[in-house]
């Protein structure tokens, strides 16, 4: 039954992520700008003479129509290759590999440390709803996630990195990174990961937490949590019954939440030099670098179809209930 439900999932999987590429083609190519010109720089012409830049064109399959471009890149990626950056011609794969743990590193930190925060603080709020704790932490809820995470990097940046000058602000290393020991490097890096690691962490924390406290809310009315009253369980014990069932809404939540984090990522990454993802694909885009922007859709993509996936198949764990259809 269950490998049923997940081979229909898949080939359901097949029509979405075609849609998001051809999507996703469309809009890069028809953006303003020629990346031809962009390849001017890889071949070393400043001037790019007319023959150069057929050259480029021919070679970049730009004198091609849309869709036979399309099919071109997609024949190409059903052969695991998302073939080669027309700024500087390097493997498109090689250059999301390299830029990939640094964005991983921040997301995964910033969505476990998120719950392991929001968790136990939504469950304490549950458990005491209506009382002085729980409006505090309401009220600090509101307030911190209704700041975007742009403006609370320029104020980290300013206030911390410049004026106190207490953590750096400024890439993941230091310039004497190669001259330190390997805990003096982990300690550099984390350093430098501090900031943009807490613009990552607080907007997760300030939803979670409302999150499941509303979820642990909605359980306690439950008949089961009454017997568990009956039986003279205080109110966090009740609530900590509760969990479960209000745990599941939250896998939910997990699978739009990694990709979302990724993708908001680029402005964090741009504003604090962190060569990551992001910043690659802000990089990508500035240069009309069609390969690059189209492997880190295709990326996204994976991420979001296989996020879905793992959250329903996670989702009929934690519930027996649940049955796969």
């Amino acid at each position: 039954m269950m490998l049923a439900y997940l081979l229909k999932r898949l080939l359901l999987c097949v029509p979405t992520f075609v849609g998001i590429t051809v999507i996703t083609f469309a809009v890069i190519n028809l953006a303003p700008g020629d990346p031809a010109l962009s390849g001017a720089s890889l071949a070393g012409d400043a001037a790019v003479t007319p023959q150069t830049y057929g050259m480029l064109r021919e070679q970049f399959h730009l004198d091609a129509p849309l869709h036979q471009r399309y099919l071109h890149w997609l024949g190409d990626l059903v052969r695991l290759d998302l073939g080669r950056s027309f700024h500087d011609g390097r493997s498109v794969t090689g250059k999301i590999a390299e830029r990939l743990l640094p964005t991983l590193g921040l997301t995964l930190s910033a969505i476990v440390l998120s719950l392991v925060i929001s968790i136990p603080l939504g469950l304490w709020t549950a458990s005491g709803a209506g009382g002085w704790l729980d409006r505090l932490v309401g009220v600090t809820c509101f307030g911190i996630y209704a700041v975007p995470p742009y403006v609370m990097a320029m104020l980290l940046t300013l206030v911390v990195g410049v004026q106190l000058e207490w953590l750096p602000f400024m890439g993941i290393t230091s310039d004497s990174f190669d001259e330190m020991s390997a805990a003096g490097k982990v300690g550099d890096v984390v350093r430098h990961s501090l900031l943009i690691g807490l613009c990552f962490l607080y907007p997760l924390v300030a939803y979670q937490v409302r999150f499941v406290r509303a979820n642990v809310l909605a359980v306690l009315g439950e008949d089961y949590i009454r017997t568990v009253r009956a039986k003279g369980a205080g109110e966090l014990r009740v609530a900590y019954h509760a969990l479960r069932n209000a745990l599941l809404p939250l896998l939910t939540l997990m699978g739009v939440v990694f990709p979302a984090v990724l993708g908001g990522s680029v402005i964090l990454e741009v504003m604090f030099s962190w060569p990551g993802m992001g910043r690659l694909l802000f990089d990508a885009i500035m240069q009309r670098d069609y390969p690059v922007v189209m492997g880190l859709a295709v990326m996204s993509a994976v991420v979001v179809l296989v996020g879905t996936l793992v959250v329903d198949l996670l989702y009929a764990v934690a519930d027996p209930r649940v049955r796969y259809s």
